[in-house]
């Protein structure tokens, strides 16, 4: 599942997209958000994207319909662990390139409130956290057009 959210709350489920350098996810809000990490307030580019595991969303969310709820662009069949997929692994989606970050990416107060407090502390256990049950961050470095369907693969070495 792609999806993106063009306002905060907001969500639109699409088939496609683009991944810009620049922009992210073309429509979705992650550059206007900005980041409370960021000593200037502006968006942190290692959190352009933001990937959860399907099959982990379809046991939290019990519905395809609330995947989204989530709030993550990309929902794929994937294991996000450390041990397979460590920050500066990267990823080609399409015709994009995605590398893996460091930032965590942990269940927080809006997680919660849609899915449950039980989910949240799921995701958030050691284990979840090992396994990345919550997701992972990625940065874009080469930009291009995914669709649902799309072959994840990871790749070695720079562009």
């Amino acid at each position: 599942m792609i999806a993106r959210r063009p306002k905060t709350d907001e969500r639109e489920v699409i088939e496609s997209g683009e991944l810009d350098l620049a922009e992210g996810l073309v429509g979705d809000n992650w550059q206007l958000r900005g980041s409370r990490h960021s000593a200037d307030g502006s968006a942190n580019i290692n959190t352009q994207i933001t990937i959860m595991n399907s099959r982990t969303i379809e046991l939290v969310a019990q519905t395809e319909e609330r995947w989204s709820l989530a709030g993550d662009q990309l929902y794929i069949d994937l294991d996000l662990s450390d041990d397979n997929v460590p920050p500066g692994t990267r990823l080609a989606i399409g015709s994009a390139v995605i590398e893996v970050s460091a930032e965590p990416h942990t269940g927080c107060r809006k997680f919660s409130s849609r899915f449950g407090v039980d989910a949240t502390k799921f995701v958030n256990s050691p284990e979840g956290k090992r396994l990345h049950l919550r997701g992972i961050n990625a940065r874009i470095v080469q930009g291009g057009i995914i669709r649902v369907g799309d072959v994840v693969k990871k790749i070695n070495g720079t562009l």
